[in-house]
């Protein structure tokens, strides 16, 4: 196989990889670092010896993925505030894995994580699901069940019809930015939660605000701070497979927010402002 065979093959797979290792470990930049490796190691092999390239790099990139979740757990034991994945943004509704379940996702062991995803997510059988992360097909089997098990009631049930998820959208930019609580107000339910992710590095909560009450005291003080300094642009997009925006703030720097909705009314609120997960965000926009 040429070079330029084994290139074509490899990026024949690379948005799969992809996927997978940002499903997996929740970086943009990580799950780059992933597929870059994986090439590495791809282009090191003797291709005429692998006789199903597709699985060959999916067990690759597991393998890193696992290797690289240990780490990742440690720093994240030490986050300031609350963590939340970094964000993804697709013009429409494209991924069955939204924001909630990846978090759900993070209370997993990292072989329950990849036995579900590789599984349940991906489609794979559990021989491929056992070659991948080096375990019987049955003992998969388990790892994949006891997880169903624990993310079963984060997967959205009723998802919102597009067009209602972004008129939401539009309506909670809207009210949260003019400081109109009561307009703000009808849109949540009683027990929305707020997480917002600075990361240490710009201005948010340290830790989840519970509660419609506490919600709103939290955006009355934000739309008091920003009085006299609106976001400098707007766009309403899918965050993480859940309506949203991507705003450039007053500092110049953008940020996420994304909205799960169940009956009509916001349950959960994400937003990230950490710039260390907004680099690929920032990108896209100039």
């Amino acid at each position: 196989m040429s070079d330029g065979d084994v290139g074509a093959a490899f990026d024949r797979e690379r948005p799969m990889l992809r996927r997978v290792a940002y499903r997996m470990l929740g970086s943009v930049a990580d799950a780059e670092d992933v597929v870059q490796e994986a090439w590495l190691r791809w282009s090191a092999v003797d291709q005429a010896e692998i006789e199903n390239p597709a699985g060959f790099l999916r067990r690759v990139v597991t393998r890193l993925c696992l290797d690289q979740l240990k780490s990742a757990r440690v720093r994240r034991e030490t986050y300031w505030g609350p963590w939340l994945p970094d964000p993804v943004v697709e013009p429409e509704e494209s991924d069955d894995v939204t924001l909630p379940l990846m978090l759900a996702l993070e209370r997993l062991s990292p072989l329950e994580r990849a036995a579900f995803l590789l599984h349940d997510v991906f489609g794979q059988g559990f021989d491929e699901v056992a070659a991948a992360i080096g375990r019987e097909p049955a003992a998969c089997r388990q790892l994949a069940a006891r997880a169903r098990e624990h993310v079963r009631n984060e997967r959205p049930r009723y998802p919102v019809e597009p067009k209602r998820g972004m008129a939401l959208a539009e309506a909670f930019f809207a009210a949260s930015r003019s400081g109109d609580m009561a307009q703000l107000g009808d849109l949540l339910a009683e027990d929305v939660v707020l997480y917002s992710d600075g990361g240490g590095k710009r201005p948010a909560a340290g830790r989840p605000m519970i509660g419609r009450s506490e919600v709103l005291r939290a955006h009355k003080a934000i739309a008091r701070l920003l009085a006299g300094h609106p976001a400098l642009g707007v766009e309403f997009t899918w965050v993480n497979g859940l309506p949203g925006m991507v705003t450039i703030e007053h500092d110049g720097l953008p940020q996420t927010t994304a909205l799960a909705i169940e009956n009509g009314r916001i349950v959960a609120i994400y937003v990230v402002r950490n710039p260390d997960k907004l680099g690929h965000i920032a990108a896209a926009l100039h």
